[in-house]
Order: C-alpha cells, then structure tokens, then sequence
C-alpha cells in the first residue's frame, strides 16, 4: 500500500512539473510574440528569431519557436536594410529543417512551407531575371505542396495571391488573377479557429490586397 501511495504521489508530482514547465513555455512564447508588434527594424526581429531559435533549443519537443524564429528573419527579410538576403535565407531554412523534424501534422508542416516559400521568394527578387527558374520555382513548388498539406490554409492562399500579383499579366499574373485568391484567403481567415500560439497573422494584409485589386 505504501509503495502505491508513493507512486501516486509520484506521478501527480510529475504531472504538476510537467504543467508548470508548459505554463512557462505558454507565458515566454506570448510575451515573445507580442515583441511581433513593437519590433521595427531588421536588428529587431534577427534579435527576435534568436530568442525564439533559444526557446526551441531548450524544449526540444515544440517546433513553434523554430517556426517564429524562421518567420522573425522572413520580416527582416522583405526590408531593404537587410543586405544578405541569401545568407538570411539560409538561416531559415536552417530552422526550418529544426521545425520539420519536430512537427508532425501536415497542417504544422505546411505552415513551416510557408516560411520556406517567403525565403525562397526574397532570393529570387534580388535579381528577379536570373533567378526566376530556381528560387522562383521553389517558392513555387514548397506553396503547391504545402496547400495539399493544408488546403484550408488562409496564409497559404494570401502568399500565392501575392505572387500572382507581382507576376505581369502577360506570364499568368496580375490583378485580376490575384484578386480571388486574396478573397479565397479572407474568406479562410474569417473561418479559421487558431489553437493558442498558432500562426494567426496575413489577415489584414490579405484584407487591404483585395482593395488594391478592386
């Protein structure tokens, strides 16, 4: 009887340990993620994705903070101030291998694709004339394979909207092609139920490129 009871306690002792670490990996993740919004310049959020690429090394087991991280550099990486835009790139796929060997729900990894396509779609506008056929193409690939992971994905659809819109119509793009796209995003956006610290943002971007279209 005592051997049970000392089990018992046990095993609640750890189930209380195991609470207190999530409790604390909840808080540091919201506070860091807050940072989203106050942060401004490309030293900001290379500060920012190395926080979080920390809290993914200490946990372990979660690929959020790797998937944050990627996605702080892909922030950087649309500023003009950000010179080395192949040595960012590298970066995040870097921490996107650390996501994927994580992750394991299609829906998870397809986010994670989404960060793939964002680096690879900065290479590609460093010199968009030589490098469409290969950056351009894999941002291209990485978005079609991450919409059959996750076809109800609305950043997925404001990321491919994005692209037919600075594509010129005589190649497939434009206005007019990106337009629905954009609503096909709004549209999931507004039907999205996010679990607490998923990927939220492109809401309001998708929101403001379908008034661009008009």
């Amino acid at each position: 009887m005592k051997k049970f009871i000392f089990l018992l306690l046990a095993a609640v002792s750890l189930q209380a340990a195991t609470f207190a670490q999530s409790d604390k990996y909840a808080a540091t993740m919201q506070k860091n993620l807050a940072m989203f919004d106050s942060a401004k310049t490309a030293e900001d959020f290379t500060k920012l994705a190395n926080t979080f690429e920390r809290i993914g090394d200490a946990e372990k087991t979660q690929w959020l903070p790797y998937y944050y991280a990627g996605l702080a550099l892909t922030t950087a990486g649309w500023m003009p101030t950000l010179k080395d835009k192949d040595g960012n790139a590298t970066k995040i796929n870097a921490l996107c291998d650390k996501a994927e060997s994580i992750a394991t729900a299609d829906a998870d990894k397809a986010e994670i694709l989404s960060v793939r396509n964002m680096a690879a779609t900065q290479q590609m506008l460093v010199d968009p004339q030589s490098r469409y056929m290969s950056y351009g193409a894999t941002a291209n690939q990485v978005l079609e394979k991450a919409i059959k992971l996750d076809p109800n994905n609305p950043r997925l659809y404001y990321l491919q909207g994005m692209s037919l819109f600075g594509t010129p119509e005589q190649f497939g793009g434009g206005k007019a092609k990106a337009k629905p796209v954009f609503e096909k995003a709004v549209e999931l956006y507004k039907q999205a139920k996010p679990k607490d610290l998923y990927p939220r943002w492109g809401q309001q971007q998708a929101e403001e490129m379908v008034k661009q279209c008009q």
